[in-house]
């Protein structure tokens, strides 16, 4: 929707807003359901400061009219931890996701769709913190919940085929990812057709998986599709659109082609500010890549100062031990071996293999690149027989955990 449409409905809502509770009073229940949907409005806007006050304002009056357990009250509480799980609040996010689900375990049974969306949605707070093995469990339950309910070509299930998709991509089981996102696609353009806002989104994870593969000829239609859409929807400025850019300028980054990568990622970077605030994890994101940047054109005391800012949004944002800190301290440690700086560096990448290995395992693509990243190091600063008793541990792991 572009702004103008957010706009609008927005000045909807808010007259409807004061000519309900003037005929029917502040607490009315009429009030309660405008209010949820002026607050969704300004959710999708990412106005958290308006967005939160009016959720529990609407949830108050749902609570106290229809009673704690109606399925209005759990349907509050979903949205308010969507609008909390985007700005990475997630113990208050899982907190409202899991009084939803017991409502609706209690008023709808286990079994109806609404339950399951719920389960995807933690499903997706799981993801964002890095808990994988409790993330795939969820969405699968989903999965299997809203196949039986609404069929196989739903559009509910091509949500949860794509949030699937995005966990098996990150842990670099591309091809599961890849089948899961063209059966999710095939779902929603049958559905909505070509320009729909989950298009966008399916696109841009389809351009994300053949670009981890190298696939760059493949990735950039997805990427350029996605982001002419998202323009279209949701306007110039909107947190949207800036993750698109940073998904393009990252392409054109692994393709060498830095000077079309500098300009998407600054302009990515004063929409995520602007939008949602300078110690997000998405501004964390576009730091990381735009300190790889000015790593590659040699520009390190640039390429150092915007590591430590996104490690430092990320160790505030996320747990420990979460990928994304893994990542970005193992780009740390890379800027510093290239500056000779061996002693600098060590720590880091042990961290990082660390984080790796207990996260997503020792044959996920990005612990065994790290590993490699930390046995070079320990061969360039003289400690091989450190290196080579690492690499027989890591060996011995590997036969330990497959299969005879």
């Amino acid at each position: 929707m572009a702004q103008s449409k957010y706009d609008e409905a927005e000045a909807n809502y808010l007259r409807a807003l004061a000519i309900t509770e003037g005929a029917l009073g502040p607490t009315h229940p009429q009030v309660g359901l405008i209010l949820h949907n002026l607050a969704e409005a300004y959710r999708a806007q990412d106005k958290f400061a308006k967005a939160k006050p009016t959720y529990q304002r609407a949830l108050q009056i749902t609570v106290k009219t229809l009673g704690p357990d109606h399925p209005n009250v759990a349907t509050i509480l979903n949205n308010q931890a969507e609008l909390y799980r985007a700005h990475g609040k997630y113990a208050e996010a899982e907190a409202n996701y899991k009084r939803a689900l017991a409502i609706n375990k209690k008023t709808l049974g286990s079994k109806h769709p609404q339950f399951g969306l719920i389960l995807n949605n933690l499903g997706s707070l799981y993801r964002n913190q890095g808990k994988d093995t409790e993330a795939e469990t969820y969405y699968l339950r989903a999965l299997k919940i809203n196949e039986e309910a609404l069929g196989s070509k739903h559009p509910q299930v091509g949500l949860i085929l794509n949030n699937l998709a995005e966990l098996y991509k990150a842990q670099g089981k591309y091809a599961e990812a890849e089948a899961n996102y063209q059966r999710a696609l095939a779902i929603y353009q049958d559905a909505y057709g070509p320009t729909h806002p989950q298009i966008r989104l399916i696109l841009h994870n389809l351009g994300e998986v053949n670009r981890a593969q190298g696939k760059y000829a493949q990735a950039k239609p997805s990427f350029q599709r996605a982001l002419k859409i998202t323009e279209q929807l949701y306007g110039p400025d909107h947190p949207e659109v800036a993750i698109a850019l940073n998904n393009l300028a990252l392409l054109y980054q692994n393709q060498g082609k830095f000077a079309k990568a500098e300009p998407l990622y600054q302009r990515a970077l004063q929409i995520t500010e602007q939008a949602l605030g300078p110690d997000h994890p998405n501004v964390a994101t576009v730091l990381n890549n735009r300190g790889a940047l000015y790593r590659n054109l040699g520009k390190v005391m640039e390429a150092e100062a915007y590591y430590r800012r996104a490690l430092a949004i990320h160790e505030e944002a996320l747990d420990p031990t979460h990928p994304q800190i893994g990542l970005t301290v193992n780009n740390l440690a890379e800027l510093y071996e290239t500056q000779g700086k061996y002693a600098e560096a060590e720590p880091l990448y042990q961290r990082s293999y660390e984080i790796m290995r207990e996260r997503l395992g020792l044959e996920h693509p990005h612990t065994k690149t790290i590993f490699s990243n930390y046995l070079e190091l320990l061969e360039k600063s003289g400690q091989k027989d450190k290196a080579r008793h690492l690499s027989d541990e890591y060996q011995q792991a590997l036969r330990t955990q497959s299969p005879p």
